[in-house]
C-alpha cells in the first residue's frame, strides 16, 4: 500500500535549517538593544549589555556560518529559474488574486527562491558589515557609518522577510511546515503545491 507520504526534506536539511533559525532568533533579541535605545531592555534576557554583546557575536559568527552552508546546500534549486517560475512571479504566486491558482512548482516555488536569495545576500551584507562593527577603531570612520547604515538595513529587511516566510509557511499554507518539522509532507499536497517537484520523487 503506497504511503499517503513523500520525503521531502532529510534530517540533515531539517537540523541544519533549525540552527540557522536559532542563531537568526538570537541575533534579533540581542540585536534590538543595539539596534535602538527602546529595546534596551532586552539586554536583560542575556544578563546586559556586555553580555548581550557577547552573545550577539557570537550567535553572529555561527549564523553567517551555517546560514551559507544552508544556501549552498540548495544553490542549484534557488538559483535556477524557467518559465513556470516566471509565470509564478507574474502572477505573484495567486496570492492577490481571488480566484484559486495553480502553478507548476519544483521543490521551491518563485517566492521561496527568492527568499533564499535575499537571505545568502543578507548573510554576506551582515557578516561584511559586522567585522566593520566589531572592531570599529581599526577601520576608517566612513567605512564604520556605512557599515552600520548596511547592517541596521539588512537586519530589518530580514526580519520583514523572515515574519512573512513564516506566516507562508504555517498559517497561510497549512501541512507546508510539516516538512520542515517531520520530514514529510502530505502526498495531496505536493500535488497541489509542488507537482512538478512530486512527479519527480514519486515517479509519477
Amino acid at each position: 500500500m503506497k504511503s499517503r507520504y513523500v520525503e521531502r526534506f532529510r534530517t540533515k536539511e531539517r537540523v541544519l535549517h533549525w540552527f540557522v533559525t536559532a542563531a537568526f532568533v538570537t541575533l534579533v533579541l540581542s540585536g534590538l538593544g543595539l539596534y535602538s535605545r527602546l529595546f534596551t531592555g532586552w539586554f536583560n534576557l542575556f544578563g546586559g549589555g556586555p553580555n548581550a554583546i557577547l552573545f550577539h557575536k557570537g550567535a553572529g559568527v555561527l549564523f553567517f556560518v551555517s546560514s551559507l552552508m544552508l544556501f549552498l546546500s540548495h544553490r542549484k534549486e534557488v538559483t535556477t529559474f524557467d518559465e513556470d517560475d516566471r509565470h509564478w512571479i507574474t502572477k505573484r504566486g495567486g496570492y492577490l488574486s481571488r480566484e484559486e491558482e495553480h502553478f507548476n512548482s519544483g521543490k521551491f516555488n518563485a517566492g521561496q527562491k527568492l527568499f533564499g536569495l535575499f537571505i545568502g545576500a543578507a548573510t554576506v551584507a551582515l557578516g561584511v558589515s559586522g567585522i566593520f562593527i566589531w572592531a570599529p577603531t581599526v577601520f576608517p570612520r566612513a567605512i564604520v557609518q556605512l557599515s552600520l547604515f548596511l547592517h541596521g538595513l539588512t537586519f530589518v529587511l530580514s526580519v520583514m522577510f523572515v515574519v512573512v516566510h513564516v506566516y507562508l509557511a504555517s498559517i497561510g499554507n497549512p501541512g507546508t511546515l510539516e516538512g520542515m518539522l517531520y520530514g514529510h509532507v502530505r502526498r495531496v499536497w505536493a500535488k497541489k503545491h509542488h507537482p512538478k517537484w512530486y512527479r519527480e520523487v514519486a515517479g509519477e
